[in-house]
This record gives structure tokens, C-alpha cells and sequence, in this order.
């Protein structure tokens, strides 16, 4: 919930933010009063009683009154757009005071437009923001469709973070002891919290159990789930450790929970639906940054073959450099990137530094492996990874292994392709199964020393499904909405590697790759323009 008036605290002097911070937590108490404080603002506004509730502006000019002492440039670059407005009506009214008979003109217009503007940003927030109640009710249509009877969130400093994403709680916040949060398939929500932080949930619905000793934590459980006994309850847990990303309760909890007669049963499907399937705006971010991403990939190579033609001194750190550049430049977040030449392509996590790079030249075979998203609230991430070699002409011992790569990547997307036209469910192990197949037939199983592909989300590896049955054993359903790479390679050490990254976004009845177009070939960065088309 935003703070009340929030642009006192850039205006005025610390009488005036106390003040502000009060009212600011009695109209956050309910959903309901942000439109209150819009009136209330509007009110004063109009009967010019503002200044008399938290002092005159231009009383900060008085070296009696304490202020924050922040320069008006500093707080107008940071300042959100309302509060830059109010801040030029302030300036504005600073000037009004001169002595002239005719007054520099009233600002009521601007105070009322920004007024009018905080009114509609609380009202769409509002109506964008989920409120926890609403998330609960979705949380229980889930368990009802998954058919199992509620689920557990459980959480010891921080064990769980996933808890706190699904449920919508501050991520920052104290947590220094136990806390169970159990959510029905229908019915009340339960809180269980420790006595010294019995206010931590508070912002959950649902009836309140506060404990203090470990008995009576374990009464509490037994108090909640007695009644489900038999039942099955989704807990952040992975039978065998199957999905590692989803093992987030310790063994001795889920011993703990099973001795109440309660059977836990893993909650991956359910954190899927909830962590990893795209809004529709999220799509959209998703394939803007892909597109921007494969525009810089390809002005990167460019870059290297402009380098490479006018004998300038050419590292795998200046590339990442130009790409980090392009990066602000199309308002993406500064991720590091791997820009790998030669031997280092075959290390899969290698990534360049400052301190430590290799030199890029003629004759050399490069890799660039980028991810990063827009720099925009609820942006999800783009990843992709192109090849190409220093020359005119790619040798054969690259172009033979790439086409093995580029086989086992769309003999993968075709998979997938199929059987979600054909409505069939599938998942995240087979379609690793689909591509290392034609790795392993190709001969080169043994030097391809990864998983398929990773779930895509706000973080490049997101807590959807993996396409993995190598290095975990995914059997997570691909549902809509849900994104994934799918990025096979084949590792020759201390030689190179070779891998083909692309995206792979499903919708209700089919799928969509992102990032067109994708790479069919390896490129020849010093190829003549002229031949390139």
C-alpha cells in the first residue's frame, strides 16, 4: 500500500513526515481508503487548508524548521511523476512570493492534475494488484482442481522463498522463527506464528494460532491438520529430490506432518501455476526483450567482424562491453553475458570479466550466450545462444557438430509442437529424452553434459518446468503459458563447444518461438555483406 501524501517527504521537514506516516497507516488499514486520502487531499486542496495541516512549503526555507536537506535536482530525477509535479508547483510558489504587484500565476491547475493523477494511479492499482484474499481463493480453485485436500506453506528464515512469492508477502521481511500458513481446499486459512512475531501474516486471511514452545507448536499443527486426517496436503517438497528447485521443507518436517496422519505430496505442479505461467503483458515483454536480444546478438558479431577488419585489438571482455551498452541503450537490465572463444566455448558457465578474458581473432570460433529482460516491473527474461567463426568460411569439424545441435534442438520444438496441437500432455522429462536421443544416436552422448533446457520467468531460470531428465528428473507437465529454453550442446574440452539456444513460449493450442529468426547455420562473422544476403 502506498504511504499517504507521499510527496511530503520530499517537500517538507520532519513535523511534516510524521504526520504523513500516521495517516499514511491509518487509510493503508483497509482497501477502502486510499479513496478516502484521495478526497481528503482533493478537500483541502480546494479550500487551500493544505499548508495549514502540514505547513506551509515555503516553511522550509526557515532555518527553524528541520528539513531534509536533499537538493530539488536530486529529488526531481528520482521523483515519480506526481511528485515532480508537486514539486514544480512548490518552485512555482516560491516565485509567487516576489514583491511584484502582479503575482506569477496560481498553481490551483497543477495541484488539481496532480491531484487527479494520484487518484487514478490508487484506483488502477487497485484493481492491478491482487489482494491476498483473491489469491487464496485462487489458491483453493488450484487444490480443488489438483484434487488434493490443502496445502502447507511452511518457513524458517527465509528456508522457503517461494512461500513468500506465491503468497504475495515481503520478501525482506523478519523472520527469525517458525511460521506455518495452511490453506484449505475450502474453508478458513490457518496462521500458525511464534508469540515474538504473531504479526507477521497478518496480512493473510485466516484465523490466527499463536504458539511460544515447541509442544505447543506441534499442538497447534495437530489442532489443524487432526481434522485432514488421511488427507493430502501440498508441501514445497519433491519425493526422491526429483526437482531440487521445489525441495524447500527439511526431512524432519515433513516427519513432523506425517506423524499428524497427514500425507505430504509435492506442490510442483501447483508452484508452477502460480510462479511460472506468463500474464498476457508478461508475454509480450518476453517477446519484445527476445527480439531486442537477437538484434544485439547479431550487431555483436558485427561488431567483432568491424574490430577484427581495422586490426583492433579484439577480447571477449570488449564484446560483452558493447553488448552491456546496447543493453541500456534498448532499456534492458545489465546482465553478464558469455562471450566464450575457442577452448572456453567449451565450458558451459564460462563467462568473461574485466580481469579475466581471451583474445578474439582471425580464425577463432566464438559462442554468445545472453539473458536478461526488460527493465520494466513484472518483466520476464529472454535467453539465447548464437555461434559463429572468425572468418569467411566455417571449417568443417564446427558446422558437422552444430548441425548435430541444430537437429537435436528442433527435433525437440517438434515435439513439443505436436503434441500440444494434439492436446496430448506431456512433460519436461520426455522432451529432454527427445533431444539427447539424437545426441546419443549421433555418438556424442557423452559430451552433452546438461539438461535440454530451463523454465523461463522474472529470473532467466525460473521455478517452472525444466526440460531435464539428466541432471534431475522433471515430470512436471509443459501447460500454457508456461516458457522454457531449449538449448542442446555438445562439449569437445580444452577444444570447443557447441550449443543452439532458443525460446519456446506455449499458448492454449500450440507453441511459439521467440527471437526470430533462430540460427539455422553458423555464422561467418567475416563473410563479405555482399554474400551474406
Amino acid at each position: 500500500m502506498t504511504q499517504a501524501f507521499p510527496h511530503t517527504l520530499a517537500l517538507s521537514g520532519l513535523p511534516v513526515y510524521v504526520t504523513s506516516s500516521l495517516l499514511g497507516s491509518i487509510l493503508s488499514v483497509f482497501p477502502v481508503f486510499p479513496l478516502l486520502e484521495c478526497s481528503l487531499f482533493c478537500y483541502f486542496t480546494l479550500r487551500g487548508k493544505l499548508p495549514s495541516i502540514f505547513g506551509d512549503f515555503d516553511e522550509i526555507r526557515r532555518p527553524a524548521t528541520l528539513t531534509l536537506r536533499v537538493s530539488f535536482d536530486v529529488i526531481f530525477k528520482s521523483a515519480s511523476p506526481l511528485d515532480k509535479l508537486l514539486i514544480l508547483e512548490y518552485q512555482m510558489k516560491s516565485h509567487k512570493r516576489s514583491s511584484s504587484p502582479r503575482r506569477v500565476f496560481d498553481c490551483t491547475g497543477i495541484t488539481l492534475f496532480a491531484v487527479f493523477v494520484r487518484c487514478i494511479t490508487f484506483v488502477a492499482s487497485m484493481r492491478a494488484e491482487q489482494s491476498p484474499a483473491e489469491r487464496v481463493a485462487e489458491i483453493q480453485a488450484a487444490l480443488r482442481d489438483a484434487k488434493l485436500d490443502g496445502w502447507l506453506f511452511y518457513d524458517f528464515r527465509h528456508s522457503d522463498p517461494l512461500a513468500y512469492r506465491i503468497l504475495k508477502l515481503d520478501e525482506k521481511m523478519l523472520a527469525s522463527r517458525r511460521w506455518f500458513y495452511y490453506v484449505p481446499a475450502s474453508g478458513e486459512p490457518v496462521k500458525i506464528v511464534q508469540s515474538i512475531e504473531q504479526f507477521k501474516l497478518d496480512s493473510l486471511p485466516g484465523r490466527k494460532l499463536v504458539f511460544r514452545g515447541w509442544q505447543e507448536l506441534h499442538a497447534r499443527l495437530r489442532e489443524v491438520l487432526a481434522k485432514e486426517s488421511k488427507s493430502r496436503v501440498a508441501m514445497q517438497y519433491s519425493p526422491m529430490n526429483d526437482i531440487p528447485y521445489i525441495s524447500r521443507v527439511d526431512a524432519g518436517t515433513i516427519e513432523l506432518v506425517r506423524s499428524l496422519g497427514v500425507e505430504p505430496v509435492t506442490s510442483a505442479e501447483l508452484v508452477q501455476r502460480f510462479e511460472a505461467v506468463f500474464s498476457p503483458a508478461q508475454h509480450q515483454m518476453h517477446v519484445e526483450a527476445s527480439d531486442k536480444m537477437h538484434r544485439i546478438i547479431q550487431e555483436a558479431f558485427a561488431e567483432i567482424a568491424r574490430r577484427i577488419r581495422a586490426d583492433e585489438p579484439t577480447t571477449e571482455w570488449n564484446v560483452a562491453k558493447f553488448m552491456l551498452r546496447r543493453y541500456s541503450e534498448e532499456g534492458m537490465e545489465q546482465e553478464p553475458m558469455i562471450v566464450a572463444v575457442n577452448a572456453n566455448t567449451a565450458n558451459p558457465h564460462y563467462m568473461p570479466t574485466k580481469e579475466k578474458n581471451s583474445p578474439i581473432k582471425r580464425g577463432d570460433f566464438v559462442l554468445i550466450d545472453a539473458a536478461t529482460k526488460l527493465n520494466k516491473p513484472e518483466a520476464v527474461a529472454t535467453d539465447q545462444t548464437w555461434t559463429g567463426y572468425v572468418g569467411e568460411t566455417v571449417p568443417e569439424e564446427y558446422s558437422r557438430i552444430f548441425n548435430i545441435v541444430r537437429e537435436a534442438r528442433d527435433s525437440a520444438v517438434d515435439f513439443v509442437r505436436k503434441n500440444i496441437r494434439a492436446g496430448k500432455p506431456i512433460r519436461g522429462a520426455e522432451v529432454d529424452d527427445v533431444s539427447r536421443g539424437v545426441i546419443t544416436r549421433a555418438g556424442f552422448g557423452e559430451q552433452f553434459t546438461h539438461r535440454t533446457g530451463h523454465s523461463i520467468g522474472e529470473e532467466t531460470h525460473g521455478n517452472g518446468v525444466n526440460i531435464d531428465d539428466f541432471e534431475t528428473r522433471d515430470s512436471r507437465r509443459i501447460t500454457p503459458g508456461v516458457c522454457f529454453s531449449i538449448e542442446p550442446g555438445i562439449y569437445f574440452e580444452g577444444r570447443f563447444g557447441v550449443r543452439s539456444e532458443i525460446n519456446v513460449y506455449v499458448s492454449d493450442k500450440d507453441i511459439e518461438v521467440t527471437g526470430q529468426p533462430i540460427q539455422m547455420e553458423i555464422i561467418s562473422i567475416l563473410k563479405p555483406e555482399s554474400d551474406s544476403h
